[in-house]
């Protein structure tokens, strides 16, 4: 069949054509090579012509790499920039004001300010030559001269430094430190520095060189709670920018770097000498002789006293956090200029300073402690004082609020809470104390002794270690479901997460990680939470979040905000009945415990001691119906102190400032305690302390509900006589106050 299909005529005019396409092909592939041949000869020798050897061959090699890596920098460059300029997205950057807020005490008293109001009323020209010269040449003497980034003065101030014994000089160039002002913050990350980086070449492009020194000039912030010079030359020696001497100029500007370290009312010498570097640096940068600069070091400047003890740092840096939260959230309107009533007691906050500076200077050698903090507040979560640290001028890190640090057995008491809430559990519920293990895990009590079998509130007295690991495993067994197979160590997991979820309800905000030994404390926790914790057993299960602003007020004196209003208070969190079970409990570590040394006389007080593994922390946590107390001492570097437990030197400074800060009030027992205070003998005051026969007395002042009184009748008179404030000047803080104030590691412990 196919061979007659081959032999017929059709057939063959089909096998022709098909030979004749085959030939095509085979022809067109032919002729395309040897296009495609003679077009790179063509190319080859074309390009024969640049053919390089030799040195040149070298530096087109080098060339075509750095033309490589030079695109894909640009690409990295680009990924990099962008968000830096998402920083400035809001058309509005440069008027945008921050909050500057101005902070009264509970009875009214102004006691201090934070945040800035942008001043831009003195022009550039009324600035002094020599102001500006001495910032020029301190911070970026080649100011205009480079675009944004100074690599000849970055330069320059490696090889100063580096001959030097510190930092003389620094790399950013006044347009970097600009860009950090307006749009970053202080951290030190490389994210920061390249954002500052490519911010400050955006700021040469959108403005001119004396708008950018000019907004340096005015937004820097210049310590003491000032922002710009014209601020700072007021608070530092009280005259205006153009009345400045040389002497004063260049002690400010020795403080754009450095304002808290060089500030000259917390420390004139090291502002001195600083100012005596500017000077220095004036006539290396040829901008004066030494002989312009002869009279300002012999005869340097002189600040305005201000004396640093009046103004309680800590408790405005942590308040002045709380309202920029709030005004994140919304809820303080459009208005950044506030006045704000807080829940500080001055008075308090005084004694609650000398009270930790007294016990570091008499005990800190002996126990190897160089750092205390406290908390003390009201059972509502009101915060009477704040005291973070040591010393505010060397270091203005809140340990008090910011810092994280394990609590050891003072964290107990979530435990015996979370047991008590089983209903298997209460005072004299016998509890076993005997040595266990979880896996390999094998807790110990502090001298290492067994305990046996005994009492629930002799445990918690004597802060068994053992007990508190014991009763998470039966916080477990209590929930773990019914026909499900023992497993210890995941029943002990579940008693954990029983425990952390009462220490959150409570207030604990810091992140508990879930280990074995996490019932002795060995999780972190900030000083103001635990607070905020044992004011839920002192009030008897309401929620008491830490706050400072009782009152916030706007510019025009109307009232935006008031806690008790706003913050939707006593919310019932925790059992109350509970509560007064384990405030029972806790008054017994304080009369016959480890606490022994915290008992006041007359008052009913509870709380818990809590020590960490190789005495790196040490604290004393307590209350009573009034108040709640918290007070830690340690080392910034987690070292090891000498044999410093919760129930020393912690519980003794909880008793200096707790015993002061009862007197003159009607006192209260904690929620659920009804045992009237018995009368102790008086502890041995610490040498060099104040003692209690002769404590200083706390000024007569109103209670609480006569302040509050007080304070809604100027409320109603201020809303019910409208005036103009043009015509009648509104009462100052001094007057409206007039009369209301009168003056993971084991524990061990």
């Amino acid at each position: 069949m196919f061979e007659e299909f081959q032999n017929s005529k059709f057939g063959k005019r089909i096998s022709r054509a098909m030979l004749a396409f085959d030939a095509w092909i085979n022809s067109s592939l032919f002729d395309s090579s040897q296009r495609a041949r003679s077009v790179c000869a063509d190319f080859s020798a074309y390009m024969d012509r640049f053919y390089v050897s030799g040195w040149r061959k070298l530096g087109v090699e080098a060339a075509c790499e750095g033309l490589t890596l030079g695109l894909a920098g640009s690409v990295v460059m680009l990924a990099l920039a962008v968000p830096a300029f998402n920083e400035t997205s809001d058309d509005d950057w440069l008027k945008k004001q921050d909050l500057a807020v101005t902070f009264l005490d509970r009875y009214g008293q102004e006691v201090g300010r934070r945040g800035i109001k942008h001043d831009d009323s003195v022009p550039l020209s009324a600035f002094p030559d020599h102001l500006l010269k001495a910032v020029l040449a301190t911070e970026d003497r080649r100011f205009y001269d480079h675009w944004g980034i100074d690599p000849i003065g970055t330069m320059r101030a490696l090889t100063v430094n580096a001959r030097s014994t510190g930092v003389v000089q620094g790399g950013s160039s006044i347009s970097q430190q600009l860009a950090k002002n307006l749009f970053l913050s202080n951290e030190r990350t490389l994210e920061r520095k390249v954002k500052e980086a490519f911010l400050a070449i955006w700021l040469e492009f959108r403005l001119t060189k004396p708008e950018i020194l000019k907004l340096y000039l005015d937004r820097a912030y210049m310590g003491g709670g000032t922002y710009g010079v014209q601020a700072a030359a007021e608070f530092y020696f009280n005259k205006a920018i153009p009345d400045l001497s040389l002497s004063e100029a260049a002690m400010l500007a020795g403080l754009f770097k450095a304002p808290t370290k060089f500030a000259p009312h917390v420390n004139l010498p090291a502002a001195r000498s600083r100012a005596n570097d500017v000077l220095n640096n004036l006539v290396d940068a040829g901008f004066m002789t030494e002989g312009q600069v002869y009279g300002a070091k012999k005869s340097p400047a002189t600040p305005v006293d201000r004396r640093r003890e009046q103004s309680p740092d800590w408790y405005l840096d942590w308040a002045f956090d709380e309202v920029k939260k709030l005004a994140a959230a919304g809820k303080l309107g459009p208005d950044r200029v506030l006045t704000i009533r807080t829940a500080l007691d001055t008075n308090i906050q005084k004694r609650a300073e000398t009270a930790i500076e007294d016990s570091l200077r008499l005990y800190g050698r002996q126990y190897r402690a160089t750092q205390g903090a406290a908390v003390v507040m009201d059972t509502n979560g009101a915060v009477r004082a704040v005291v973070g640290g040591r010393d505010y001028g060397s270091s203005q890190f809140n340990r008090a609020t910011d810092a994280a640090r394990q609590p050891g057995s003072s964290f107990k008491p979530f435990v015996y809470l979370t047991a008590v809430m089983t209903e298997k559990f209460h005072r004299d519920t016998v509890v076993d104390g005997s040595s266990l293990c979880i896996g390999n895990w094998c807790p110990s009590n502090y001298g290492g002794a067994g305990a046996g079998r005994l009492p629930m509130v002799v445990a918690l007295q004597k802060s068994l270690n053992t007990v508190a690991v014991w009763l998470s495993i039966k916080i477990g067994e209590a929930y773990w479901p019914r026909g499900q197979a023992y497993h210890q160590g995941r029943i002990a997991q579940l008693g954990r997460s029983k425990i952390v979820e009462n220490a959150k309800r409570m207030g604990v905000t810091t992140p508990l990680t879930d280990t074995v030994s996490l019932p002795l404390g060995a999780g972190e926790v900030k000083m103001i939470d635990m607070a905020s914790a044992y004011a839920v057993f002192a009030n008897g299960g309401k929620r008491a979040t830490a706050f400072a602003a009782t009152e916030i007020r706007n510019s025009h004196g109307d009232v935006i905000y008031r806690h008790e209003r706003d913050a939707g208070v006593g919310e019932q969190i925790m059992p109350a009945d509970k509560m007064a079970e384990m405030n029972n409990l806790l008054k017994e570590v304080v009369t016959g415990g480890t606490a022994t040394a915290a008992r006041l006389d007359g008052v009913v007080a509870a709380g818990k001691t809590g020590t960490t593994n190789a005495y790196r922390d040490a604290w004393f946590d307590g209350f009573t119906g009034n108040y709640v107390c918290t007070v830690w001492f340690g080392n910034d570097d987690d070292s090891s102190m000498n044999n410093m437990t919760g129930g020393s030197l912690p519980a003794r400074t909880w008793k200096e400032i707790m015993a002061y800060a009862h007197q003159g009030i009607e006192l209260k027992n904690p929620y659920g305690v009804s045992d009237a205070a018995p009368k102790v003998a008086a502890a041995a005051p610490m040498p060099g302390s104040s003692g209690d026969l002769g404590r200083p007395q706390r000024p007569a002042t109103l209670s609480r509900q006569s302040s509050e009184t007080l304070g809604a009748i100027e409320t109603m008179f201020s809303t019910a006589l409208p005036r103009k404030r043009a015509d009648i000047p509104a009462m100052d803080s001094s007057r409206r106050s007039a009369g209301l104030n009168g003056g993971s590691r084991t524990k061990i412990d």
